[in-house]
């Protein structure tokens, strides 16, 4: 690959006060000086009754910048072949305008052959972290519906993907999408109801999109602990995912739930809802609560450990003869990480059941393991 520099675009948006060219042209110089590249010439033109373009040409590439007052969008894009990265511009860009937010697309000018796809679509690719340097997999964007960083530091994006419908990553890993989110949710509680068909009560870590939750409404749960340590994620998928939080009104659930329109997993009056930290909140938990115990969470070290930190706690909390679930990642992308979840469940209980299920929006099949508490 031949690589001649780093393109970044952004698009400033609910931006309610109006620029002047001198002001933003001070930002230009600002972004020029921070990532040590040369202004050799800027021109600019006034359209009425509002708006203008500028263009900074620049001795290491060039800076744009077009301002839409009517759709209050200030949109810009910064080409360089030099040393710091043109993503030093976002920052500025949040300090000096007043905005509601920022959409980011980064990509690198290369002899890599994708050019055609920015010419044939006017929707940008999202790079898959899982991604190596001979195999690049890209997700096509058709708009970006929410971002934003909550307050337990973990950055949210909901995206509307060309071929998977609306998706939720959290630090730039896709989580869950709209079209096949039935799929893992659906293999996770049906995994663990196979092996014990006492479904009477259930504690869901993690899963805060809403999809195991509501599988556990349809297996006919009892009670329901969700421990979910960031509302916000819950919040914006409630928001922005309509299918897959909701329940429908068949005539069962209308029944169960005394609704007759669709109604959120979080409404439902069989779950209770405990925010913050899941492994601080089960201490309290009385023993032998559980039929079953659902642990959605990241399936990296860090994950593992805290797990294991607190598996004597998951064991009280468990009924006898109950079932702990996990989601355990991709043995086609990180076999190791899969093999040390079932170890852990193997030393801890003795016994695991494993299941696959090829999910499109992954590009994998992704694993879950179960183990019973005897």
């Amino acid at each position: 690959m031949i690589k001649v520099g780093e393109h970044i675009t952004l698009d400033i948006l609910g931006v309610m006060q109006v620029y002047s060219p001198a002001s933003l042209k001070e930002i230009v110089y600002k972004i020029a000086e921070t990532a040590e590249v040369k202004i050799l010439d800027i021109t600019q033109h006034e359209f009425k009754p509002h708006g203008f373009t500028m263009i900074a040409l620049l001795a290491e590439s060039h800076m744009s910048l077009h301002t839409f007052p009517d759709k209050n969008v200030i949109s810009f894009d910064f080409f360089t072949c030099g040393n710091i990265s043109p993503s030093v511009a976002v920052d500025i860009f949040e300090k000096e305008i007043e905005h509601e937010r920022i959409v980011v697309k980064q990509f690198e000018r290369s002899s890599m052959s994708l050019s055609s796809v920015f010419l044939m679509s006017p929707a940008s690719l999202y790079e898959d972290v899982y991604n190596t340097p001979g195999q690049k997999k890209y997700y096509v964007v058709n708009e970006v519906i929410d971002t934003f960083v909550s307050k337990k530091d973990q950055f949210i994006e909901i995206l509307d993907l060309e071929e998977f419908g609306r998706a939720l990553f959290i630090d730039n890993e896709i989580q869950v999408a709209e079209n096949d989110e039935h799929l893992y949710s659906s293999t996770m509680v049906s995994l663990a109801t196979t092996l014990n068909l006492n479904n009477s009560s259930a504690a869901i870590i993690g899963g805060g999109d809403g999809g195991v939750a509501r599988e556990c409404l349809y297996k006919g749960f009892d009670s329901i602990d969700w421990f979910e340590l960031d509302s916000e994620v819950v919040e914006a998928c409630k928001k922005h995912f309509t299918k897959i939080g909701n329940i429908p009104p068949s005539a069962q659930v209308a029944f169960l739930y005394h609704r007759s329109v669709n109604t959120h997993v979080t409404e439902s009056n069989l779950i209770n809802c405990i925010w913050g930290d899941a492994f601080e909140s089960i201490k309290s938990i009385e023993d032998s609560k559980y039929d079953k115990i659902f642990i959605d969470l990241l399936q990296d070290q860090t994950c593992i450990d805290l797990i294991i930190r607190n598996m004597k706690n998951l064991k009280r909390i468990l009924k006898l003869d109950g079932v702990i679930t996990v989601q355990v990642g991709s043995q086609d992308y990180e076999p190791e990480q899969v093999n040390k979840w079932l170890d852990v469940l193997s030393e801890t209980f003795g016994n695991v059941k494993s299941e696959n299920v090829f999910i499109p929006s992954f590009g994998c099949n992704w694993n879950f393991a179960s183990s019973i508490l005897k």
